[in-house]
């Protein structure tokens, strides 16, 4: 994992946790507070949504890379020509996936 990567999923589990604080406080203050009229419901913390690793230019090329020396060269060239370029550094990265899907078939004859 990147350390940016690493710093965005601290910064994500400091706001978590952040929330949960401030819910925790509100509801002891409304505890607290001698309005007891109303049962107060602490609010709910965000819920943190699990985001899948942005894959990377090396990642997709070390797959490519292993698939053309199985002898797939030709089959990846015509797969990069698919997402419209000559080269993996003209790809665009949000093809990157749908790439890899395609590339993960090549050479499978089963």
């Amino acid at each position: 994992m990147s350390k940016m990567a690493e710093m965005h999923e601290t910064i994500e589990e400091l706001k978590s946790a952040a929330a949960s604080i401030n819910a925790v406080a509100d509801w002891l203050y409304q505890q607290f507070s001698g309005d007891n009229n109303s049962t107060p419901e602490p609010t709910k913390a965000p819920v943190k949504k699990e985001t899948k690793p942005q894959l990377k230019l090396e990642d997709v090329r070390a797959v490519l890379a292993e698939k053309s020396r199985a002898g797939h060269t030709a089959e990846i060239r015509a797969l990069l020509k698919k997402y419209g370029a000559a080269k993996l550094s003209e790809i665009d990265p949000a093809n990157y996936e749908a790439l890899l899907q395609d590339a993960e078939v090549i050479g499978d004859d089963s």
